[in-house]
């Protein structure tokens, strides 16, 4: 069958409520100002940016807010067939502290993890080129069944599948459920990003980058991608070895929310127009570092290719 979609996100589509005041917590904060959110999300709308072909499979709620975020994702193109509108709960949303580092955040989780089996029919799948989600996604049944079941499914078809493991304990406060949960979507040897956070939240404690890419390897993950904030990217991969790139210098940091999500976006988007792996990193930092000079979304009125170049 012919792949008409590069990318397929499954998860938590939600609205983020983004503090309007910087490095101040959520309890200081007076003003919030409203965007489309979600990790997933972020990455559909990005590559839709980008002018790949994504479609997001995802669930919010049969209310105003779902309605917004409907308009939003047809504005930049990315497929909404799969979204379902819950009639029974409202859609998701997180108050987020803007922030120059890691933000705070509250999460109101409604209808973000009712994720059904057939939200993801075969005939999506047979299509699409990747299958990406997030640890978030994962946090929750029903989605968990259906993202698990998803993936094993993409894997037999023979779609690269793709997870950013951003891991919270208060997404997920049982930690040893989430590492087993996430081993299991790791027998389908996605592109792994995580970062240092990340593995400090999950493990519980500071490991090294050793320690990282040894564990993620023996579960049988061939390339793993260790952001590191302004210490770069270090990358490992069974193939081809380690990489280490410097983090691209930034004079004023507005908004950390996201930048991870438009990194892993310009590194699938690389993998995609088969780049190499050096490239692939170089391409997902010009885009993170346009999204660290922005607040919410990376902006409507830049040519987000030409910048990549």
């Amino acid at each position: 069958m012919k792949k008409t979609i590069d990318i397929i996100c499954v998860g938590e589509v939600l609205i983020d409520f983004i503090g309007h005041e910087t490095n101040t917590l959520i309890e200081n904060t007076k003003d919030y100002h409203r965007y489309l959110g979600g990790s997933p999300t972020n990455v559909a709308v990005n590559a839709a940016r980008l002018g790949l072909k994504s479609t997001l499979v995802a669930t919010c709620g049969q209310d105003g807010l779902g309605e917004y975020i409907i308009q939003k994702l047809k504005k930049y193109n990315v497929n909404t067939f799969h979204v379902r509108k819950s009639q029974t709960k409202p859609t998701s949303v997180i108050f987020v502290s803007k922030s120059t580092g890691t933000p705070d955040f509250i999460p109101y989780r409604q209808s973000d993890y009712r994720i059904n089996l057939n939200q993801i029919p075969d005939t999506l799948l047979e299509k699409a080129k990747i299958f990406h989600t997030t640890c978030f996604a994962l946090s929750k049944n029903p989605a968990r069944t259906t993202i698990l079941e998803g993936a094993k499914k993409a894997k037999k078809l023979g779609l690269q599948t793709s997870i950013d493991i951003n891991f919270s304990e208060i997404i997920w406060p049982d930690r040893k459920e989430a590492i087993q949960v996430l081993n299991e979507y790791l027998l389908n040897d996605p592109l792994v990003k995580v970062s240092e956070d990340d593995c400090y939240r999950l493990f519980g404690e500071s490991k090294s980058e050793k320690f990282i890419f040894d564990y993620f390897h023996a579960l049988g993950v061939s390339t793993i991608c260790l952001t590191k904030g302004k210490d770069g990217v270090q990358l490992s991969d069974t193939n081809y070895g380690v990489f280490f790139q410097d983090a691209i210098p930034i004079k004023e940091i507005k908004d950390t929310t996201g930048a991870g999500d438009a990194f892993w976006t310009g590194f699938l988007y690389a993998k995609l127009n088969n780049k190499k792996i050096d490239e692939c990193i170089s391409i997902a930092q010009k885009l993170a570092s346009i999204k660290l000079q922005n607040i919410g979304k990376l902006p409507d009125n830049i040519d987000l290719n030409s910048s990549l170049k």
